[in-house]
């Protein structure tokens, strides 16, 4: 993969991790999501990106910093499960969830769901950073690094 290629495939990954938290804000205002998130780290697109290349990724970015990227994506993972078990595990279907398709959310755990998505966003905070600096060390690379 040459330098073109390993930063479009950064870019990407962050698109596709901001669409993931764009479909978390989505449930989180009680809208309906299909197609959520999978809570498996390897499974959902960023994990695929990151594991699909990963020696490549590893030798670009250098051994500690692929592991710290990696490191802070579990994370990400272990904290939207949290959220994924609220929303998406042994759901009570109320009438007007059936009508109208919602899921009936208990108030208390929409009130825990709140605390989580706060401490899932300073994750993904991080972890865009981390793209960040991926990218600009991709920037910074000789061309003949790539080949």
């Amino acid at each position: 993969m040459d330098k073109e290629h390993t930063l479009e495939s950064i870019q990407n990954a962050r698109k596709a991790h901001l669409n993931q938290m764009d479909k978390i804000v989505a449930i989180m205002n009680g809208e309906k999501v299909d197609n959520p998130t999978a809570v498996a780290r390897t499974e959902c697109d960023f994990g695929k990106w990151l594991y699909a290349d990963e020696n490549h990724l590893r030798e670009i970015l250098g051994a500690l910093f692929f592991t710290k990227v990696e490191t802070m994506h579990t994370k990400w993972h272990m904290e939207y499960a949290r959220l994924f078990e609220i929303f998406f595990k042994d759901q009570k279907k109320g009438f007007f969830s059936k009508v109208l398709g919602k899921p009936k959310i208990d108030p208390m755990e929409l009130d825990k769901a709140k605390l989580y998505f706060s401490e899932l966003q300073v994750t993904t905070d991080e972890l865009l950073k981390m793209l960040g600096s991926c990218e600009r060390r991709v920037q910074a690379m000789n061309e003949a690094k790539f080949h």
